[in-house]
């Protein structure tokens, strides 16, 4: 790596840790590009054309805005304009370096968190992309759960730790990001898992049903049948963990018109995620949450136990289900519906087994997440 540039990976462990060394992020993409989906804490300056031509009049009007005790990491879509806009603030005197490919490196960080509490579970989460995925072991052996389709940080996860991979499973049929479970468990020669009712088109898939245990090492991953962001949606209860994929979040619920997105079809996948969650509820209180998607959270790993959960206020639509108030909770997910997540189609019909990747198969999932029922 050059000197003048930052690795996003390594932007997203100064920008996510508890003890955050100085960085200041400056985005110069244009403002909507930005606000749709920007690194935390970060700041725009919308010079993104301008830079595109040589002109640095803009960056020069607002020297006076950036730090000059704070080295400077700039972002753009590629990683072009950005290392314009770094070399002519070093020229000016200014500790800055360009992101390399941009945004769409940001897209590709995975970080790992362990997750000291719970014996036996690894976290991995994507910051650019509100993914999580979870590597799960015991005695030796692993389970990866939910992996994206960069396989490498499973198999450098696994490898790190000495473990060897005995299954990859998914919580659902993703409409969010490209899953490499299937290629991940196809290079391993070993099961992909995945509930019955979301298997469409696939093929060499070991299909699971409530009440199956996938065994890890001397332990077990038990599945629970939680319909309703998808009909084969899961969740694995892992000693006192539950992987709740995109059923639960700590914020909020999974969406479920993703499927089907008329309104009989969402309301009626909709009552089957409040019962989904209805059970989920009955869990003990000390059952640690552990989500498939995050938003804004800041803490890390994104772990909750479920008594908090229930106990707070952040999460208005397990409040409903606390209630017992099924016409409020699916109301409220009917009304308040976001923008469906991008190129959600295409990374459906991929996941499914009807259509093959194609060369832009990374691209496809950039953006923000936008799976969570708002």
């Amino acid at each position: 790596m050059s000197n003048t540039d930052i690795e996003a990976s390594e932007v997203a462990r100064r920008v996510t840790a508890d003890d955050a060394e100085d960085l200041f992020v400056l985005d110069v993409r244009n403002e909507d590009d930005y606000e749709e989906w920007p690194i935390p804490e970060s700041r725009n300056l919308p010079i993104y054309d301008e830079l595109l031509d040589h002109d640095f009049s803009g960056l020069e009007d607002h020297l006076d805005d950036l730090p000059e005790d704070e080295e400077i990491a700039v972002v753009c879509v590629g990683g072009v304009t950005s290392a314009r806009a770094a070399e002519f603030l070093r020229e000016q005197g200014f500790d800055a370096k360009s992101i390399p490919d941009g945004m769409n490196s940001w897209g590709r960080v995975h970080r790992e968190y362990e997750l000291t509490d719970l014996d036996g579970v690894v976290q991995v989460v994507r910051p650019g992309t509100g993914c999580v995925s979870y590597l799960v072991h015991d005695s030796g052996e692993a389970v990866v759960v939910d992996p994206s389709q960069y396989l490498d940080h499973y198999l450098g996860a696994a490898d790190e730790r000495d473990l060897e991979i005995v299954g990859v499973a998914d919580t659902h049929a993703h409409a969010d990001h490209v899953s490499g479970a299937r290629r991940l468990a196809g290079e391993l020669d070993v099961p992909y898992y995945l509930h019955g009712e979301d298997v469409a088109a696939l093929d060499r898939v070991t299909e699971l049903a409530d009440g199956d245990a996938i065994e890890v090492g001397e332990r077990e991953l038990t599945v629970r049948h939680t319909p309703g962001h998808t009909p084969g949606s899961v969740s694995f209860e892992f000693g006192d963990a539950l992987l709740s994929g995109d059923t639960l979040f700590l914020r909020s619920v999974g969406r479920p018109d993703l499927e089907d997105s008329s309104e009989d079809a969402v309301r009626t996948a909709a009552s089957r995620l409040f019962e989904s969650l209805d059970e989920l509820t009955d869990l003990d209180d000390g059952t640690v949450v552990l989500p498939g998607h995050f938003s804004d959270e800041e803490v890390r790993p994104l772990a909750t136990e479920l008594g908090e959960l229930k106990a707070e206020s952040t999460n208005e639509l397990l409040s409903y289900v606390e209630d017992g108030d099924e016409e409020a909770f699916v109301e409220t997910i009917v009304e308040s519906l976001a923008d469906e997540p991008a190129n959600y189609n295409e990374i459906k019909q991929i996941n499914w087994g009807e259509e093959q990747p194609g060369d832009d198969v990374e691209e496809l999932e950039l953006g923000p997440n936008n799976c969570a029922a708002n």
